[in-house]
């Protein structure tokens, strides 16, 4: 009997139990929890920081790891994390499994040497390897027209691929598919394999009440029955692997599919149980489908709202206990690891936008932190074929590119004098990267405090005081940097003269219009608190603008809301992951929605809307007209500065925000 197995017969004893952590005596850091070293099986770890696992579209179609994803990866691993996870590889050589067109695949001996250089990149840079196995069940089939189910539940999201009710004879084989992943993962140098068991996934759906009605062995009323699945992935992957490299598993402590039939919250905890009785060598808490009708990792969900969850399973089981949702700030992973809540801090969106994160926060440089904004837009673009992409990072995708800067810029070759007019986030942007590239720059701002339009969004909705994290990052990026920075500042045409500027760029954003008139009101007059409508608003513009009026009215007052909107659908340019949530409320607010219709006029107490149904007048308080207007002529206006004029951000074209901060990356690159 080897020592690992000792420790597991003690563990189940219960000889030894969790406690709280101390917080280490004599540490001078600030995170002393988190930079404290680790066990996972026979494995140390330096400190309690996993990379977890995200798919990213970077591969090729067929499965091949790609010299970006090697770059992504290695990037990770420099930032200082203890163990890095890959994305989720595919098992199966139809693709079964296969969640996204970029997934790269562990199928077939011929991927071993992709996935090693990706082991190597890793563990040459001080982390631990480890590769996530994960075949997507409900979720998956993406170059099939089907995928496989446990039982074939229809599906409640459209991208998805009809289900098929997976055969005993397909199961066996998935068995096997894991089994031999994990030897091909073995092979290629990773120090730890990972299950993927959440959020719709094969072994989830086998798991769940909600989506397992087999009347065979792999089904049935018990928790224990429906978790035959796992456990004879587990099984048989241990018995590939051995005792040397740790097998873990990520599993739903709420499913937050109550209203489907889901599992009880004793169930999902109880498969915590039966995993680590399976030999699983950790287990990481995640919360929700992408089914849910819960929100679960947008801004409207406080930091750390589910780590009573992760408390749960830690109560339940004696392996080492992650987790990942919503835990941006390391104060709270910090906290949670001393109270003996979870052992290992998750950081997948986080590091996304920072993989530098683990460093920063062990040198105590929290505020050069990029900051994720749980706008999700990186995983959104999964679902459109498109490689991920973040909002406040945009070298992601190019660390491999020294043009792009991820580690430092090069010197330009011509030291120009630039200045920018605007301090919302795209001017910030170029600013800063202009300036770390060596050239003189001095940045305007017409209010008091920096963020443009970004102070209006801040005040949307609950949690959206986030979306300030970006711009103090910025502010400081630029103050590092060496901007001149100059807020509360009127900049017309004749200041700039004899400035002796090279280039000068307007980031001064979009205007709002039109307005004025009776009744006639903008959405910065009512979001920033300047006027107050009457208690029937109708809202002309249904795309973001329109919904952020709408929101936040709904949250301030007691409003009856008529939105007005000339396409087929609302909201076109808001996430997804947002969307369905403000839709949901309009619902339950009684918002009156009226597609493919046009503000005709309006006048005191009355409005005219156009449609193909005719014409129809409502009662309305106030109108206010939610859209944006480009600002082309302002490159004219400032001609007589001498500089060139460059327009960027919603002066040149009011977009989303990603747009105007990638935008403004890529042309500071080019200055």
């Amino acid at each position: 009997m080897n020592l690992l197995s000792v420790l597991r017969m003690i563990r189940k004893a219960g000889l030894f139990r969790k406690a709280r952590r101390p917080v280490l005596p004599g540490s001078l850091m600030k995170y002393p929890n988190i930079f404290s070293p680790g066990q996972i099986g026979m494995l140390a770890t330096k400190n309690r920081i996993k990379y977890a696992a995200t798919e990213t579209n970077f591969n090729t179609q067929d499965g091949f790891v790609t010299e970006k994803e090697i770059a992504y990866m290695e990037a990770q691993a420099r930032g200082g994390a203890a163990i890095v996870t890959t994305q989720g590889a595919y098992p199966d050589r139809l693709g079964e499994g296969k969640g996204f067109r970029g997934t790269m695949s562990i199928a077939h001996d011929r991927y071993i040497p992709g996935l090693a250089r990706i082991a190597d990149a890793i563990k040459r840079n001080g982390a631990l390897a480890a590769l996530q196995i994960l075949h997507c069940g409900r979720e998956g089939g993406v170059d099939l027209d089907y995928c496989l189910m446990p039982t074939a539940v229809p599906q409640r999201l459209s991208y998805f691929k009809p289900p098929r009710e997976i055969t005993t004879v397909e199961i066996t084989q998935a068995v096997k598919d894991h089994a031999a992943a994990a030897r091909r993962a073995q092979e290629a140098g990773f120090d730890m394999i990972e299950l993927s068991g959440i959020v719709g996934y094969l072994i989830s759906t086998f798991i769940s009440r909600y989506t397992n009605g087999r009347q065979d062995e792999y089904g049935g009323e018990t928790i224990e029955e429906r978790c035959r699945l796992m456990v004879e992935i587990l099984g048989a992957i241990k018995a590939e692997t051995g005792d040397k490299v740790p097998v873990g598993i990520r599993l739903c402590g709420a499913e937050l599919l109550d209203d489907r039939g889901g599992n009880t919250p004793e169930e999902s905890i109880e498969s915590f149980r039966i995993a680590e009785k399976a030999g699983a060598d950790y287990v990481s808490v995640t919360v929700g489908w992408h089914e849910s009708s819960s929100s679960v990792i947008t801004r409207d969900v406080p930091m750390g709202r589910w780590l009573w969850v992760a408390e749960r399973v830690s109560k339940a089981v004696r392996v080492p206990v992650m987790m990942a949702f919503r835990l941006f700030l390391p104060e709270i992973p910090e906290k949670a690891i001393a109270d003996g809540v979870i052992d290992f801090w998750e950081a997948c969106r986080p590091m996304i936008a920072d993989p530098d994160l683990p460093n920063k926060a062990s040198g105590e440089r929290i505020s050069k932190v990029v900051p994720c904004i749980a706008c999700n837009l990186c995983f959104s673009r999964l679902y459109y074929h498109q490689p991920i992409m973040c909002t406040v990072r945009p070298s992601l995708g190019h660390e491999g590119d020294e043009a792009w800067g991820y580690y430092g810029f090069a010197p330009a070759t011509e030291k120009k004098r630039i200045g920018v007019v605007g301090g919302g986030p795209a001017g910030l942007q170029i600013a800063a990267v202009a300036a770390e590239r060596g050239h003189d720059v001095t940045l305007w701002e017409r209010q008091a405090a920096f963020g443009g339009s970004i102070l209006l969004a801040s005040r949307i909705d609950d949690g959206e005081e986030e979306l300030l994290r970006p711009i103090a990052y910025l502010v400081e990026r630029c103050r590092d940097a060496h901007v001149t920075l100059v807020p509360a500042a009127t900049c017309t045409p004749d200041a700039l003269q004899g400035l002796g500027l090279d280039v000068l760029v307007l980031a001064i954003g979009s205007l709002f219009g039109p307005s004025g008139g009776p009744g006639r009101l903008t959405p910065d007059e009512i979001i920033a608190g300047e006027k107050r409508p009457g208690k029937r608003v109708l809202i002309a513009g249904g795309d973001g603008i329109g919904l952020a009026v709408a929101v936040y009215l709904l949250r301030t007052g007691d409003y009856h809301v008529i939105l007005v909107e000339e396409s087929g659908r609302l909201g076109r340019d808001v996430s997804p992951f947002y969307l369905w949530r403000y839709l949901q409320m309009f619902k339950q607010r009684g918002v009156e929605v009226m597609t493919r219709a046009g503000l005709k006029g309006w006048d005191d107490g009355e409005a005219s809307i156009a449609s193909a149904k005719g014409e129809r007048r409502v009662e309305v308080d106030d109108v206010v007209v939610a859209s944006r207007l480009a600002r082309p002529r302002a490159v004219e206006a400032f001609a007589s500065s001498g500089a060139e004029v460059l327009l960027i951000g919603d002066a040149r074209r009011p977009r989303r925000l990603h747009n105007a901060i990638h935008e403004a990356y890529r042309l500071g690159m080019r200055i």
